[in-house]
């Protein structure tokens, strides 16, 4: 039983809150039962350790097995520990040790027909519920480029609930370089701007139906004018109520699906 909250291996997990950490060590922090699950059911090579507590949660059994089967090394641990590990106000008793991995992205992109770009997106919820969607929509691969978030940030990780470890993703330093390696893989990218042609005579010429790579922009900028120009088309949403406009992932979510419907005919 692990109770020591200020044990080194204890601290040393807990700085992986940090990207420096994260970088350093080339290591993240996975947190709750349906993100610990999806890890160790899709990508068990990953995972290193896996800290979870004595308690009788309906999830321990299934944790249990899928790190024995996975030959991942699981320790108890007392609540001390996880509100160390923990960043959230009621830990929920079960914490993972990672491996970070970085995909090449020629091969993330090859044969993708849907691809989501997130460009110079800061918060981690918007980011990880774009994610999700992506992967629900049955997307390829997510692309992180810029100054966006770490894609293995806690609170990206746990925002995804498991998706993160469904689909291939991958960081680009620039938009420029993301885009040439989307062309290459014959995908023509879309960028989400209200200032766009309409999403609707798009979808109706069939713009939506070929490969699709889509760029989403910065929260509450969008996407500057030289970022539009590097992509093949710019489009928007239509809004038909008073709203001004729709948030992130909303609009992220809608376009995910408007093209996964597209492709699917």
């Amino acid at each position: 039983m692990l109770s020591n909250p200020k044990a080194p291996r204890v601290k040393r997990a807990a700085a992986l809150a940090r990207k420096k950490e994260r970088q350093a060590q080339g290591r993240f922090l996975v947190e709750g039962p349906q993100s610990v699950r999806e890890l160790l059911a899709h990508r068990p090579e990953l995972a290193e350790t896996v800290y979870a507590s004595m308690g009788t949660e309906p999830w321990q059994h299934e944790v249990d097995r899928l790190a024995s089967e996975a030959g991942v090394r699981v320790e108890r641990a007392t609540d001390e520990v996880f509100a160390a590990l923990s960043e959230t106000v009621n830990p929920q008793g079960v914490v993972a040790i990672a491996r970070v991995w970085e995909p090449d992205l020629a091969e993330v992109l090859s044969g993708a027909r849907l691809v989501a770009i997130l460009h110079e997106i800061r918060d981690p919820g918007n980011a990880g519920t774009v994610l999700r969607a992506a992967d629900a929509a049955g997307a390829d691969a997510v692309i992180f480029s810029g100054e966006s978030i770490d894609p293995f940030h806690p609170k990206v990780v746990r925002s995804t609930t498991g998706s993160l470890f469904h689909l291939p993703v991958a960081v680009a330093p620039s938009l420029a370089e993301a885009l040439d390696a989307a062309r290459a893989a014959g995908l023509t990218s879309l960028a989400a701007d209200v200032r766009g042609a309409g999403l609707l005579e798009a979808r109706a010429e069939g713009a939506l139906a070929g490969p699709v790579a889509w760029v989403f922009g910065n929260e509450a900028r969008g996407l500057s004018e030289a970022d539009r120009a590097l992509a093949d088309r710019s489009l928007k949403l239509p809004i038909y109520g008073a709203a001004e406009s729709l948030n992130l992932a909303t609009a992220a979510s809608v376009l995910l699906y408007e093209t996964a419907f597209s492709q699917r005919g």
